[in-house]
């Protein structure tokens, strides 16, 4: 009798054990993710400031920005979205997001872009980062139209608490929209 309890211990400690070290395997502390989107945010910030040279005073202006470097979105019928990102305050990355899309309707396709927010005011800012799950509506406003011309930043667009630059589309999907987009705080 006793060995047979000693073999059931011995098996709970170990199953204990075990899935201790099996999740803290996939918790993203000290692995390269953070690096690698760090990377492909600093590059989608150069090319948008290349293509809209506006957007720079818009970055100067915000309190801090949502940078989506790659946004990829497919349906039919019924769809959805993913993308990984970084906010960055005063030019530094301290918070990773993903961003997810479920779409309905008529729709066929795929398309590719990326997006990035611009937080105006501090209190948009902060409402975005203690929300656990922050959803864009329709309280966005692009500075960037459908045909990808920036829009002068001009004294009403700078009022506005969150501020929209969508670009660098490629797919068969017309019409990025982020209405019904929810940010979720990640660890990479």
């Amino acid at each position: 009798m006793s060995n047979s309890s000693f073999s059931r211990r011995a098996f709970a400690l170990g199953a204990l054990a075990t899935a201790g070290a099996v999740a803290a395997c996939g918790n993203g502390v000290g692995s390269r993710g953070s690096g690698q989107i760090d990377a492909r945010v600093d590059a989608t910030l150069q090319e948008m400031y290349r293509q809209f040279p506006n957007t720079q005073q818009l970055a100067a202006k915000s309190n801090g920005m949502l940078i989506m470097p790659l946004v990829t979105e497919a349906g039919v019928g019924l769809g959805g979205g993913y993308g990984r990102g970084a906010l960055r305050v005063n030019n530094i990355s301290v918070d990773y997001y993903s961003m997810t899309k479920a779409t309905g309707g008529l729709q066929i396709g795929a398309q590719q872009y990326a997006h990035v927010l611009f937080f105006m005011t501090e209190d948009a800012l902060n409402n975005f980062r203690r929300s656990p799950g922050w959803a864009a509506g329709a309280n966005v406003e692009y500075v960037i139209d459908n045909v990808g011309d920036s829009v002068n930043a001009d004294t009403t667009t700078s009022l506005s608490p969150v501020l929209a630059a969508v670009f660098g589309r490629a797919g068969l999907r017309i019409g990025a929209t982020l209405e019904g987009s929810k940010y979720t705080r990640i660890i990479p």
